[in-house]
């Protein structure tokens, strides 16, 4: 019933906004007509003037009284019926017809509109479910993830202490790209239940997106966890050879992806990305930073990155195609990260590249030019070093 009655006093509320302007004209049309019939009442006085003061016949007078006459009744006509005598001058002809619009507009306002209305919720809407609370939407929340997941916060909210009830949240969290709540339901699962390899796989692989793809220390601590609980892994098989990539220890990483292929069967769902990266490794074409086996990354590759058709093609080329395709995306990467510095993982993957075209004048270059959007004061520039003492180059020089 209180649905009925906001309904109603809102179809009233909208009804006002709409003829507020109809009455507006209304009222100015009918201020018009006073102005009009005070003008024809002086012509009546001043038509008595002329003829007391002989300055018009008799018979003049009364054919000019009864015109002015028919005039004021014309007028008072259309006050109240809104419409009345058609008057010969094309402006009343005009008024009378824009009062007639005015009416018109005002009754499909008050009638057709709210019927309209009433028409089209009875077909769309639901007048008849009842009203449904948040509490109780929580308590009955069906396939609604969001109210699954409001349940179960609320339920937390209470029982801080359920280590089943944070087990539960942390993978929803990751799948709908709350990280940051995701990496804290882990770690409190992990802190009352202990740890387990499936909870330290998705720590750990909340950690990877956070930090935009790369596999951070704090990830790798998480996934050799894994592998020392399970030690048939190979979702954190792939992070740690991720991790071993992105570090520039490229032998190291192919090994650790063949390791990969090698205890994986055929059909498994991540063997086509193991493979790309195997391909990358063994090539020495720099691969984009794929570490989602679940696919939940939506980290965007960074400029100059090749497709997995660009590896494949590159497998088929001779050592010389091949050699001339590599130097043209590391000089495609290095333009782009001259326009747009701030990409860490691209410094990282350029400074490799140079290294692995036996370029160290500009491997250092590019290290330099890294530094400066990454100052080794900070993590990254500190990882970019690391990763150049690995690499065989002179860093103090270049970090001077």
């Amino acid at each position: 019933m209180l649905f009925w009655i906001i309904s109603a006093l809102l179809t009233v509320v909208v009804a006002v906004v709409l003829l507020s302007p109809l009455m507006r004209a209304s009222a100015r049309a009918s201020l018009y007509d006073e102005g009009e019939a005070a003008v024809y009442r002086d012509q009546l006085r001043e038509l008595e003037r002329d003829k007391s003061a002989g300055l018009i016949s008799a018979d003049d007078a009364d054919y000019a009284r009864a015109e002015i006459g028919r005039r004021l009744l014309a007028i008072a006509g259309r006050a109240k019926t809104g419409g009345g005598e058609a008057e010969p001058s094309e402006a009343s002809a005009a008024r009378s017809g824009g009062r007639r619009r005015y009416t018109f507009s005002q009754a499909f306002i008050l009638l057709c509109l709210p019927v309209i209305g009433l028409a089209g919720y009875l077909e769309i809407g639901s007048p008849g479910t009842p009203d449904s609370p948040l509490a109780a939407r929580i308590e009955n929340p069906g396939d609604d993830v969001d109210l699954l997941v409001a349940k179960v916060e609320q339920h937390l909210a209470s029982n801080p202490g359920d280590g089943n009830g944070w087990n539960v949240l942390a993978p929803v969290y990751f799948r709908i790209g709350r990280l940051d709540d995701a990496e804290l339901a882990y770690r409190n699962a992990i802190r009352i239940l202990g740890p387990d390899a499936e909870r330290m796989n998705g720590l750990g692989e909340t950690l990877v997106l956070r930090s935009d793809g790369i596999v951070t220390a704090d990830a790798q601590m998480a996934f050799q966890a894994a592998l020392k609980i399970e030690p048939n892994n190979p979702r954190a098989d792939f992070y740690l050879a991720l991790a071993l990539e992105q570090s520039g220890r490229r032998a190291e990483a192919l090994a650790a992806f063949q390791d990969i292929a090698k205890a994986s069967p055929p059909t498994a769902p991540w063997m086509q990305l193991v493979n790309q990266h195997i391909a990358a490794n063994s090539t020495g074409v720099p691969l984009a930073n794929a570490p989602a086996v679940s696919a939940q990354s939506t980290a965007p590759a960074a400029p100059g990155t090749p497709s997995a058709d660009d590896i494949a093609n590159a497998q088929q080329m001779s050592e010389a195609d091949r050699g001339e395709m590599i130097r043209g995306m590391v000089a495609s990467l290095d333009a782009r990260l001259k326009e747009d510095p701030n990409n860490f993982e691209g410094w990282m993957r350029l400074v490799r590249s140079y290294v692995m075209l036996k370029d160290q004048a500009r491997a250092e270059a590019a290290l330099k030019d890294g530094l400066k959007a990454f100052p080794a004061a900070g993590a990254e520039g500190q990882q970019l070093i690391a990763m150049a003492k690995e690499l065989g180059l002179d860093v103090e020089e270049v970090s001077q």
